[in-house]
């Protein structure tokens, strides 16, 4: 295990009490998915992702939101089943379709759990499910499509969780949620460093390299720069 960066406290995550909740991201391979997860994660109190193989994560569509979210890194899936299984105390779940399955509105949780989701085109590989002590299932009722949006089916299964742990629900200011104060995060140097300085330094370098191949550095081009950017330990 590698490079982590905790946000918030309590039993619950986010200094909420109650079981907590992790999300293992593992074969994910649309680059907006894991920013999005992330998203999800921080709104319904995930304690924190662990992303299992590369050591680089495109968090694309997260909105800010990744600077909230405590992130750990695991080499393989034996590793992460060791690190949520004994330091975490976590049951593993796998969400897929399979038989044994349990419908997620029933709330098949004993306490400290992670989810773990499969691939956006053929879902969780046999790997994948050696490593849950279980699974649930997001149960349709129309007929026009196989399977849901991996995001979606993540924001739903995050969804019953919370509300099975009760957790307590954000305040509320006009028609948004408070956002709570900004953490800062772990640079790749071991410093803690400001998100909207590590920003402004990476606008300046993108700044730099136009006007040195003669280009107009201000054309308001942000590219992939994003919110997030790349987590890396």
């Amino acid at each position: 295990m590698a490079d982590e960066r905790m946000q918030g406290g309590g039993e619950g995550g986010a200094g909420q009490p109650g079981p907590q909740c992790y999300l293992l991201v593992h074969n994910v391979s649309k680059k907006h998915n894991i920013g999005t997860l992330a998203r999800s994660a921080v709104a319904f109190n995930v304690r924190q992702i662990c992303l299992v193989g590369s050591k680089k994560y495109n968090m694309f569509g997260n909105h800010g939101s990744g600077d909230y979210m405590s992130l750990k890194h695991a080499e393989d899936l034996r590793s992460a089943r060791e690190y949520l299984k004994g330091e975490c105390g976590c049951q593993i779940l796998g969400v897929e379709i399979v038989e044994g399955a349990k419908p997620i509105q029933d709330h098949p949780f004993v306490g400290n759990t992670a989810f773990i989701l499969g691939n956006e085109g053929y879902g969780l590989t046999q790997k994948q499910m050696d490593i849950c002590d279980g699974f649930v299932y997001i149960p349709q009722h129309g007929c026009g499509t196989a399977s849901l949006n991996v995001t979606v089916a993540g924001s739903i299964v995050l969804h019953h969780f919370a509300l099975w742990a009760k957790y307590a629900e954000t305040e509320r200011e006009g028609y948004k949620y408070v956002l709570g104060e900004r953490p800062r995060r772990q640079g790749k140097r071991g410093v803690c460093e400001d998100p909207e300085e590590v920003r402004r330094r990476r606008e300046e370098k993108r700044a730099a390299a136009k006007k040195a191949k003669g280009e107009d550095s201000d054309d308001g081009d942000q590219g992939a720069l994003g919110v997030g950017g790349m987590f890396e330990d």
